[in-house]
């Protein structure tokens, strides 16, 4: 347990925060200076056929030490951090005994993490929890997925009593941003099957996730002195109001859940003459997606019929898909992993993924990747936490997966 923490702890101290505004692979200089430092605990560790290329991806092996014919398992986690909050100087600090009271985070902003605003807090009550100091994120989104991969790695080396086939084992730059897997080599991973391990609180198994899309919008206006502007002017920004007000009001994320869909307005900037939209559009249906996206087009359509061609530019792109397809064929994947986390304790908690993780690209890619807890609550904010206690059950349930493969 000491191990898992002292990792994640010296993991948080990069600023590994990644950036869409870049076009640089990795997106920030950041993920390679941690790719750095993993690639040389891995080689003090002792693993093999360690590599970090160019691109900042950063692989391993554990060789198998038994001649029992066992699948490659791979396990990977990536290294950056979302740009929610800041990234850059986290000052994690840890609450011991936990009472299920508030916990201040920060004195002067008087900022507390509240079981009022957070009621999962009240699950935790006795354990050791980490939290941030109220001004950044923590990074357990997914440095904690790194630490107990590596904390896992090392308890299988320093115990060569027990059995295991090969072990591969990935950190991957550019997840937050949906590039994490753009330079990711399958054929050079060389596994049967993966985890990510980058879910969220205790139990987490994931396996479904959101088919997603991007949509880019750019609205045309016209700027006219506005004391004399009657029906000359056109303002952007107002048209964007409008396209907006004809999406469904209470299809955004603050409005679902579950297996609900959504269009989520990301990004909005403008002037009088010109105005750019960012939405993200979500669903586990693949046809209501489609469906989503063709409601966005006939919005545009209807727009430069009403005030001319040209006025709105409407760009979508398809981000990834429901690996459910890709997850099926191989449902031992997820039967053993849930069977891995009751050995040690852990209740299984099977829930779609409202986004999309490094895996879901994966197995698009060949390589079936379903996704497994780390222990944390409130990624992407000041807010964020994780239980000590979690972070620990998610090395055991590694180790305990490993374990069935060579039964």
């Amino acid at each position: 347990m000491q191990k898992v923490v002292e990792r994640f702890l010296r993991y948080v101290s990069f600023d590994t925060t990644s950036s869409e505004d870049s076009s640089s692979v990795p997106s920030t200089p950041g993920q390679l200076e941690l790719a750095k430092e993993l690639k040389r605990e891995l080689e003090q560790l002792g693993l093999k056929d360690i590599s970090l290329d160019e691109n900042g991806y950063l692989m391993a092996t554990l060789p198998a030490n038994t001649d029992k014919s066992i699948p490659t398992i791979g396990f990977l986690a990536h290294m950056d951090t979302s740009d929610g909050a800041s990234g850059a100087d986290i000052k994690a600090n840890i609450v011991r005994n936990y009472d299920g009271g508030d916990i201040l985070l920060n004195a002067e902003q008087k900022l507390v993490l509240s079981p009022k605003d957070f009621p999962e807090l009240t699950q935790y009550i006795g354990q050791d929890l980490i939290t941030t100091d109220g001004t950044t994120l923590l990074g357990a989104d997914d440095k904690a997925g790194i630490a107990e991969i590596m904390t896992a790695m090392e308890y299988l080396l320093e115990h060569p009593e027990l059995p295991h086939g090969k072990i591969r084992v990935a950190f991957t730059p550019d997840e937050e941003i949906a590039r994490g897997t753009d330079h990711f080599d399958v054929a050079k991973f060389d596994a049967d099957f993966a985890y990510t391990i980058d879910g969220g609180e205790l139990g987490e198994l994931e396996y479904e996730n959101f088919n997603a899309a991007k949509a880019n919008i750019v609205i045309n206006g016209r700027s006219v002195h506005p004391g004399s502007a009657k029906d000359k002017m056109i303002n952007s920004m107002l048209l964007s109001m409008e396209l907006n007000s004809m999406l469904p009001s209470f299809e955004t994320p603050g409005h679902t859940e579950g297996y609900e869909g959504f269009f989520h307005l990301e990004k909005l900037s403008g002037k009088v003459e010109s105005t750019s939209m960012q939405y993200i559009i979500r669903d586990f249906d693949k046809s209501k997606l489609e469906a989503r996206k063709e409601r966005l087009r006939k919005i545009a359509d209807y727009l430069n019929d009403k005030y001319g061609a040209g006025t709105v530019v409407l760009e979508i792109a398809d981000q990834y898909y429901n690996m459910r397809e890709k997850i099926e064929p191989v449902i031992h994947v997820i039967e053993n992993a849930m069977k891995a986390m009751t050995e040690v304790g852990v209740t299984p908690i099977v829930t779609p993924i409202r986004g999309g993780t490094d895996g879901a690209r994966l197995c698009f890619m060949g390589l079936p990747t379903p996704n497994i807890f780390t222990g944390g609550h409130n990624f992407h904010g000041r807010y964020e936490y994780i239980s000590i206690n979690s972070m620990n059950k998610a090395v055991e349930t590694i180790l305990k997966l490993i374990e069935i493969y060579n039964r």
